[in-house]
């Protein structure tokens, strides 16, 4: 997916402020399940957040930047403190529209 707009991004990050965290990234990092629990979620949501503890192997954006390439099609929408909000439409009948 190309990258999103600016407003995009705002857009995104209004609608992902009253989620909770779904998946919990710790000492093993990134792992082969990690990116397929990840894959799996999105697949029913398109915006997620991930929590980042503080345990895990690697600094946040690290952890970000390696799930927005190994999770085909998602992009980051931000990096707060331990937390990652992911997005990827569904490719058949996306749910969010993006302006």
């Amino acid at each position: 997916m190309a990258g999103l707009t600016s407003k995009q991004r705002a857009f995104l990050k209004s609608m992902a402020h009253g989620l909770k965290p779904v998946v919990h990234i710790g000492k093993e990092g990134v792992t082969d399940d990690t990116v397929r629990a990840v894959g799996e979620v999105l697949h029913t949501r398109e915006l997620i957040k991930l929590k980042v503890l503080e345990t895990a192997p690697a600094e946040t954006r690290e952890i970000a930047d390696e799930l927005e390439t190994s999770v085909a099609g998602s992009s980051v929408v931000q990096v707060i403190g331990r937390t990652i909000v992911l997005y990827r439409p569904d490719p058949e009948e996306p749910q969010i529209r993006l302006p």
